[in-house]
């Protein structure tokens, strides 16, 4: 290789690590939305600055390593057709969008999407209750996260009183049936409950309450559900017990620590489905067609967005 090529070589691999490493800035924008506020200004020791240094250094260690792995899961989804469907439920605030984010930041969305349906309009109220969700079900090679589901049957819609006793009953006498007719359809379920204390939930809405940027997530529902703590409590205890089934078991992530419940409910969402890395033929980059008549077109100057940065 000429001395010019070799030079050339090193300095594409160079940029091609600065883009790398500029690939990692989403999360770390993440990271800073998610600042604690009881943290961010707290005067620290040494040693506790160095506790933190090192916590912070493990956690993206980690969340990186992972979210390579779930590339390699999402890879062996499409390959060999599997059908996952991921249900995220938890209190308000609990971290379920956080954690899904980062479950879903690498892939492509073309095969794991996310479904987070809006409260039903007066037509859905007339269907059938699992109706609106089925159209989002996965097809072969596809995953779906839903951040809620339909268990708001048997949490938001009880506690508000949007359902009748008898709609509330049947739901928990048909949803067994319901997940075992999709797992005997060929789809893998699992479900999630993202478990807060009352005195986080009340800090974290406090959060949302004085920051601008977070105020938008607080709605009228979401005020309302701080004040029915303990009937959602009850409620959470009632859907978890009738329906965790050896089919579809519960799954209760600790999540008062944000990232200690990202980084274990991906691991654990790892171990629960059976991929194996796919081999992939080696991508080269084909040479690009010149042609000496060829001219590029000038672009008009006013159609330039202004660069201010």
């Amino acid at each position: 290789m000429m001395k010019e090529e070799r030079a050339m070589t090193s300095d594409l691999i160079q940029r091609i690590h600065l883009e790398m490493a500029d690939s990692f800035d989403e999360e770390l924008e993440l990271e800073l939305e998610d600042e604690d506020p009881r943290t961010a200004e707290a005067p620290l020791t040494d040693e506790e600055k160095a506790a933190r240094k090192e916590a912070r250094r493990v956690y993206f260690r980690e969340l990186f390593r992972m979210q390579g792995e779930l590339v390699k899961l999402q890879e062996w989804v499409v390959s060999t057709g599997h059908k996952l469907v991921i249900l995220f439920e938890g209190r308000d605030a609990a971290g379920k969008g956080g954690a899904i984010k980062r479950i879903t930041q690498r892939l492509n969305p073309r095969v794991c999407r996310v479904a987070a349906l809006p409260a039903p309009n007066n037509r859905e109220k007339t269907q059938w209750y699992f109706q609106r969700y089925i159209a989002h079900l996965p097809a072969a090679g596809e995953m779906v996260l839903f951040d809620r589901s339909w268990y708001n049957r048997a949490g938001v819609e009880r506690v508000m009183g949007f359902c009748s006793d008898a709609e509330y009953e049947e739901f928990f006498r048909t949803v067994p049936g319901f997940e075992k007719m999709l797992i005997g359809s060929g789809i893998q379920l699992i479900k999630y409950w993202f478990s807060i204390t009352d005195e986080e939930q009340e800090f974290r809405f406090s959060c949302r309450v004085h920051d601008p940027l977070k105020q938008w997530k607080l709605s009228p529902m979401d005020l309302e559900s701080r004040r029915r703590w303990e009937d959602y409590t009850k409620a959470k205890e009632i859907m978890l017990d009738r329906t965790s089934i050896p089919e579809a078991p519960w799954w209760v992530v600790q999540a008062v620590d944000k990232k200690k419940a990202r980084l274990n409910c991906i691991h654990h969402l790892l171990q629960q489905v059976p991929y194996t890395e796919v081999e992939r033929e080696p991508i080269i980059l084909p040479e690009r067609i010149h042609h000496p008549d060829y001219k590029r077109n000038p672009v008009p100057p006013e159609m330039f967005v202004p660069e201010l940065y």
